[in-house]
C-alpha cells in the first residue's frame, strides 16, 4: 500500500496547478471512497489541522498520509507530491527565465487562471458537503466571505474566528 499511496501522489503532483489543495478533490476520492484509508470525517479533520497549523499548505498532504498509515504514509505523500513538482518547478523556472516576456508565456499564464480558480472551487464544494444542511454554518461562510471581500480583514483572522467558534462547539 505505501508503494500505491507513494505513486498516486507522484501522479497527483503533476497536476497541480494552482497549489496541491487543489487536488483536495482528487485525494478524497483516492483515500476516502476508492481505498478508504481515511473516513469522510478524518479527511476534512486532517485538512483542517494542517491548514490551521504555521507552516506551508502542503502540510496537509503530510497529514492525509499520517492519518492514514502514520509515519510512512506521510514519508509516501509527502515525497510523493514533492518531487515532480520540485522537479518541474527547476525546468519551469529555467524557461521563465528565459522566455518571461513573451506572448505564449502570458498566454500560459492567463489560461492557467480559470483552471486554478476551478480546481479551488471543487475544493470548496467536497471540504463543505457533510456541512450543507447546516443554516448556521451557511451563514457563518457567507458572512466571512463578504467580510474579506468587501473589507480588509484579513483571511487568517476569519480562519482563527472559525477555529474558535468550532472548538467551542458554537456551531453544530
Amino acid at each position: 500500500m505505501f508503494l500505491d499511496l507513494f505513486i498516486h501522489f507522484l501522479m497527483l503532483s503533476l497536476l497541480a496547478t494552482g497549489g496541491a489543495i487543489t487536488l483536495a478533490p482528487e485525494m478524497h476520492r483516492y483515500m476516502v471512497t476508492e481505498t478508504g484509508l481515511l473516513t469522510d470525517v478524518n479527511f476534512t479533520a486532517s485538512l483542517a489541522i494542517a491548514q490551521s497549523a504555521p507552516g506551508p499548505n502542503i502540510l496537509f498532504v503530510t497529514v492525509l498520509g499520517w492519518q492514514a498509515m502514520g509515519p510512512m504514509g506521510a514519508l509516501a505523500t509527502t515525497v510523493g507530491i514533492m518531487t515532480p513538482s520540485a522537479a518541474l518547478t527547476l525546468v519551469v523556472n529555467r524557461v521563465a527565465h528565459h522566455h518571461g516576456d513573451t506572448l505564449w508565456m502570458r498566454a500560459l499564464r492567463q489560461g492557467l487562471a480559470p483552471v486554478v480558480i476551478a480546481l479551488m472551487l471543487a475544493t470548496a464544494w467536497i471540504l463543505s458537503e457533510q456541512w450543507w444542511g447546516e443554516l448556521s454554518v451557511l451563514a457563518v461562510v457567507l458572512v466571512s466571505a463578504v467580510l474579506v471581500a468587501v473589507t480588509r480583514v484579513p483571511p487568517l483572522v476569519m480562519i482563527l474566528l472559525g477555529a474558535l467558534i468550532g472548538g467551542f462547539g458554537l456551531l453544530g
